[in-house]
């Protein structure tokens, strides 16, 4: 096929990568603790992780994962940690050993949990003391048999360890009583790793690294079989494509999304750890006041988020004094995960002189697919162009390739795309087109540039009276609105329409009205697209990184009359 998009890459972006240049995750690592030794890899609340420490502390642990334990190469070990020091050292520990990392989310319920468990294989846990309950209940129904359970301090020095921990369990009583028979302490294992040593394991591009688990918006998660090739193949691309802006050992980036998720993993952490930078982790940037204040301390050069992580520092009081000291020194803010509001973009770029540069992703692509130039002046709401060695391609429902212009289904081929799905060949083979072809799951267009746009999931579309109606189009037009905060539209039955749009929204001004909505609506959208219901709400349900939660609005919804 013909790569149109390679007349508009950034000038010093090679249309090619050698993905083969790292053989693995481990390989990547080892070479920046070499490179980059003395430099702060990771901070977390103002305490910090030098890249020789990474080395020394991910190595013990490793160590301790194979010897103590006695796990084997291939094995699964699941990591449900927030944005703390301790998850790059269990991660890179874990891939040292030659083990396969299950990345879970530490909200995760008890049966959610006992699914991944259960599903995964994973013989050993590593979890943040305030999530140990969940593990407790989940645990008898799993293979689990090594439980290992850290502290939120566990990595700061002493005084300050001893003083963290004891605030948080005593004074702001943030961990759940449990009870783990057998469990480790994290400290405990590092000191048997460390008296131990790990050996030397060669790995190879085809090792899985990951079983990454996918949101599970809609039915059960599946994991998706990323390797190590997959991993590195799409730290290079990203390299790539950022590397006329930022440099080797220079940049620091705020990690706010959770590391758990395969954007912030791949984006921020493997990204990073290959250029040498620095990451600020953010635990919890719900918290929006320590947020803002960990913004304030560090002078960063990239900032990674969401639609809505970005709005929500739009109206954090204290943001636009951080905006003021970050202006000249903010090289670069990526938008993904979600497709991007233009008057979120707009209000961003106005408050910190650099554009939102959105890119697309999925789990089953490690995840970067798609980026707009980084040297791009304002928002262009489109979702960019396929990074070096990737190829995108828009098919019909039939398989056939859509012509330029048209719409279709979204597919992907590329060194980064998954293996398949674990245990799920039946699920693999519907996922794949001939040739090779993912299929994401996304409608979407590519113009004459090679520029593709992102209309919907397809799952998603609203289908009243045989026309399509695309619930992002909608919200992003409600969002125009100065008094509408946040905005989710759906699909819900109607008996002369089949479908009909339901609109709920956050009011930013208490006194909006539906009417008033309603005309906003009507002067952008067409008829059919208009929404027949609409539902005020204080809040959207939400996945961790803020994607509005379609299926629990449908759920929510009262169906429109006719």
């Amino acid at each position: 096929m013909k790569r149109i998009w390679l007349e508009s890459y950034p000038p010093g972006v090679p249309p090619e990568v050698d993905t083969r240049a790292c053989p693995s995750l481990k390989h990547l690592l080892e070479r920046s603790c070499v490179r980059f030794e003395n430099r702060t890899a990771f901070i977390s609340m103002g305490s910090g992780l030098t890249y020789h420490e990474l080395d020394r502390l991910s190595r013990a642990f490793g160590a301790y994962l194979r010897g103590a334990l006695g796990l084997r190469r291939g094995d699964r070990v699941a990591i449900m940690l927030p944005n703390v020091l301790q998850y790059p050292v269990a991660l890179f520990g874990a891939l040292r050993a030659g083990l396969v990392v299950v990345n879970v989310n530490p909200l995760y319920t008890a049966s959610e949990l006992e699914h991944q468990l259960a599903d995964s294989g994973a013989t050993a846990i590593v979890v943040l003391e305030n999530f140990a309950h969940t593990v407790e209940r989940a645990l008898p129904r799993t293979p689990v048999r090594h439980v290992i359970v850290t502290q939120l301090g566990d990595l700061f020095p002493p005084a300050r360890r001893w003083l963290v921990n004891l605030a948080v369990k005593y004074v702001k009583r943030m961990v759940p009583s449990w009870s783990i028979p057998g469990a480790t302490g994290w400290r405990d294992a590092l000191a048997l790793g460390a008296e131990q040593g790990l050996p030397e394991i060669n790995l190879g591009p085809d090792d899985i690294a990951f079983l990454q688990y996918t949101g599970g918006t809609t039915g059960r998660p599946k994991g998706a079989m990323l390797t190590h090739g997959n991993m590195v193949a799409n730290a290079e691309q990203t390299a790539a494509w950022i590397g006329p802006v930022l440099k080797e050992g220079e940049e620091t980036v705020v990690t706010a999304l959770p590391l758990y998720h395969v954007f912030a993993l791949t984006a921020n952490l493997l990204v990073f750890v290959r250029l040498g930078g620095t990451n600020v982790l953010i635990t919890n940037p719900r918290d929006l006041p320590r947020f803002v204040a960990a913004l304030r301390k560090h002078r960063f050069t990239a900032i990674t988020g969401v639609n809505t992580l970005f709005n929500a520092l739009l109206d954090a009081p204290g943001f636009d004094a951080v905006c003021a000291a970050s202006r000249g020194v903010l090289k670069v803010a990526v938008a993904g995960g979600m497709a991007v509001s233009r008057a979120v973009a707009e209000r961003w770029q106005q408050a910190t002189g650099v554009p939102l540069i959105e890119g697309y992703g999925l789990t089953e692509a490690s995840p970067i697919v798609c980026a707009n130039p980084i040297d791009a002046r304002e928002f262009s709401g489109k979702i960019g162009v396929p990074v070096p060695s990737t190829e995108v391609a828009l098919f019909n429902e039939r398989g056939d390739a859509v012509e330029i212009g048209g719409t279709g289904e979204i597919c992907v081929r590329g060194p980064q795309v998954m293996r398949g799905y674990w245990n799920a060949p039946e699920e693999t083979a519907r996922t794949f087109l001939p040739e090779g072809w993912l299929r994401t799951g996304d409608i979407g267009r590519m113009d004459g540039r090679g520029f593709v746009e992102f209309t919907e999931r397809r799952k998603d579309v609203i289908v009243v009276s045989g026309f399509k109606a695309y619930p992002t189009e909608i919200e992003d037009v409600a969002m125009l609105h100065p008094g509408v905060k946040d905005a989710g539209a759906v699909g819900v039955p109607d008996g002369h329409s089949g479908e009909a749009v339901a609109l709920f929204v956050v009011r930013r001004d208490p006194a909006l009205t539906a009417d008033v909505v309603l005309a906003h609506c009507a002067k952008h959208l067409t008829g059919y697209k208009l929404p027949r219901r609409i539902e005020f709400r204080d809040a959207l349900p939400k996945s961790p990184i803020g994607k509005t939660l379609r299926r629990r609005l449908k759920e929510e919804a009262t169906p429109a009359r006719g």
